[in-house]
Formats: C-alpha cells, structure tokens, sequence
C-alpha cells in the first residue's frame, strides 16, 4: 500500500513523538507499505523541519534527513497539477496520482477539496492509526 505523509505530519512527527510518529514508524517498519514521495515533497520536509521557529536541533534534523534517504521511494509527480485552494499542496497531490496512492495522510484541511481529483484516500493520522490499529 503506498502512502504519501503531508509535511505537517513529519513535522508533528518530529516535535511530538506520538501519533504521527507511530504511524510514520508503522508504514517503514512493514513491508506491506510504501512511503512515497518526490524529490520536492523531502526538500520541503527538510526546508520545514530546519525552520527556526521549531528550533529542532539538528541532529534531530539530521535522523530526519537519513530516515528520508532510507525510507522515502522518491517518483516522478504528475506534471502540471493544479490546485487553487493551496496551490504548495499541487505536488502532494501530483505525487500522489504519480504513486496510485493508498492514502495521502495529513492534518491540513485544504486537502478535503482534492478528494475529487484523486482516488487516493485522504485521512488525518487519527484515521490512519485507527485504519491499522496502530498503538503507540
């Protein structure tokens, strides 16, 4: 099953260490899943999680960034995507249709207007975790 996480998952991930985590955690630690993402969607996770106003010392960043490397397999996103709510979230969106993603999990809820452009299913961490009976 191969899953995009939004930014504002892998930064809770990284500042609070729970749910987000637990479900990142859950979709590298089982075969059955696929992180996906492209080239741009790790640039922004990095740019995000290096912003100052987190103050996320860098070796955390760092952990971060080899997890990405190990972890993400990175696609090609589907060219000129359009997304006029929040024209950022286009190449998660693009990336998902790229991947045929399962689910694109997210906490942002400008996604809720893309749920006609894709089959992928948009879920929050919450659902996700309760999905696959995740426990922390």
């Amino acid at each position: 099953m191969i899953v995009v996480f939004d930014t504002s998952v892998v930064v809770s991930a990284a500042l609070r260490d729970r749910d987000p985590e637990a479900v990142i955690l859950h979709v590298v630690q089982h075969p059955e899943f696929t992180w996906v993402a492209s080239a741009a969607i790790v640039a922004e996770y990095l740019e995000v999680l290096s912003r100052p106003k987190f103050a996320i010392p860098k070796q955390v960043i760092e952990r971060w960034s080899r997890a990405f490397a190990q972890n993400i397999t990175q696609v090609d996103p589907v060219p000129d995507i359009v997304f006029p709510r929040d024209s950022k979230d286009a190449k998660f969106i693009a990336c998902a249709l790229a991947a045929q993603a399962g689910f694109l999990v997210t906490g942002d809820q400008d996604f809720e207007e893309a749920r006609r452009l894709l089959h992928t299913r948009i879920v929050s961490v919450a659902q996700f975790k309760r999905l696959f009976s995740i426990k922390l």
